[in-house]
C-alpha cells in the first residue's frame, strides 16, 4: 500500500498462546520480511532494542551493510552476497517501517517511487526514444538527473548548482572525487594531470610551513585536507577510483603487517617489543614476499 499507513500488507499473525508470529514461511519473501519487521517494532511485544531505534541510529548500519555487499562482490562469494543483500534489504525495510509508523511513507511507496524513477530515466526502454549505445545512455541518464535536480532547486526557490545531489554522508575521499567530477563538467578542471602534480607539491609545501611555525591544529588540518583533496583530483585525472585505490592499499598494508606479526610470533616476540630497525627489516621481507 502507498498511503502511509503504519502496517505492512501482510500483518503479523497471533498464535493461540498470544505470542506474535511473523507471516507464515510459505509467504512471499518480502511480505514475510515486512511482517517480521512489524513484529520487531511492536511497542508492546517487540524487541526492546528495535523499538527504541530511530533513523539516525540505524543509518550507520545501513552504510555498513552497503560496504559488506561490496566486499562480498569483491570476494566473488555468491552465498555471502545473497546474505549481505538480505541484510541491506532489511535496512530499507527498517527505515520504511519507521516512516510508516510516523505516517510519512511505507515500503510500497519506496518501491513504487523508485520504479517510477527508473521508467522516467529509461525512455528508450519504456517509451519511444532511441538510444544508440551505452555511452549515449549514460549521457541521457545524467541529463535526466540534472533536470530532476534543477526542478528540485526551483521548487526550493534557490539557484541550481552543479554540485547538487551529492550526499554529505559519502566517504570523504569518494565525495571529493565526485565534487571534482561535477565541477569538471562545467569546465572547472585542469586539462591534464601535469598541473595536479604541481598543485600537490604546492600543498605539501604549505603543510610543511604550517608545521614549521607550529600552527594551530585547525590550520594544519586545513592544509592536510587540501593535500588529500588534490590527491583525490590526481586519481580522477588518472582514471583511478581513489576510494578503491586506498582500499587496496589498506588491504596490502594489513596483509604485510600481519606477516610481520606472524614472523615475530615464530620467535616468541611481538611488535611492541622490537625496535624500528628490526620492524623495518621485517617489513621489507614482507614486501618481497608480497611481490
Amino acid at each position: 500500500m502507498s498511503d502511509g499507513a503504519a502496517t505492512p500488507d501482510t500483518p503479523p499473525l497471533d498464535s493461540p498462546d498470544g505470542n506474535r508470529q511473523p507471516a507464515p514461511r510459505h509467504a512471499r519473501g518480502i511480505d514475510r520480511l515486512l511482517a517480521v519487521m512489524a513484529c520487531l517494532r511492536d511497542p508492546e511485544r517487540g524487541c526492546p532494542w528495535d523499538v527504541e531505534q530511530r533513523f539516525e541510529t540505524i543509518a550507520p548500519y545501513t552504510i555498513e551493510e552497503a560496504y559488506e555487499v561490496a566486499e562480498a562482490i569483491r570476494n566473488a562469494d555468491m552465498g555471502e552476497l545473497c546474505d549481505e543483500l538480505g541484510d541491506l534489504l532489511l535496512q530499507v525495510v527498517y527505515h520504511a517501517q519507521m516512516a510508516a509508523e510516523d505516517r510519512q511513507f511505507d515500503f510500497d511507496t519506496v518501491a513504487l517511487r523508485v520504479a517510477d524513477k527508473m521508467i522516467r530515466r529509461h525512455p528508450h526502454v519504456f517509451g519511444e526514444e532511441v538510444v544508440a549505445s551505452a555511452d549515449a545512455q549514460t549521457l541521457n541518464w545524467e541529463q535526466q538527473k540534472e533536470a530532476e535536480r534543477a526542478a528540485k532547486a526551483a521548487a526550493e526557490g534557490r539557484t541550481p548548482s552543479a554540485l547538487d545531489g551529492l550526499a554529505l554522508g559519502l566517504p570523504a575521499l569518494m565525495r571529493a572525487a565526485k565534487l571534482q567530477k561535477r565541477a569538471a563538467r562545467v569546465g572547472f578542471d585542469w586539462p591534464d594531470a601535469g598541473p595536479v602534480f604541481a598543485k600537490i607539491d604546492e600543498e605539501i609545501d604549505e603543510l610543511k610551513r604550517e608545521l614549521e611555525r607550529d600552527a594551530p591544529d585547525a590550520r594544519v588540518r586545513d592544509e592536510l585536507g587540501d593535500l588529500l583533496f588534490t590527491v583525490a583530483n590526481l586519481a580522477r585525472k588518472l582514471g583511478i577510483d581513489p576510494e578503491e585505490a586506498l582500499r587496496e592499499t589498506n588491504a596490502k598494508f594489513e596483509r604485510r603487517f600481519r606477516r610481520i606479526e606472524d614472523a615475530l610470533a615464530e620467535r616468541g616476540l611481538s611488535a611492541d617489543g622490537c625496535d624500528l630497525d628490526e620492524l623495518e627489516s621485517l617489513w621489507q621481507d614482507a614486501k618481497r614476499h608480497d611481490r
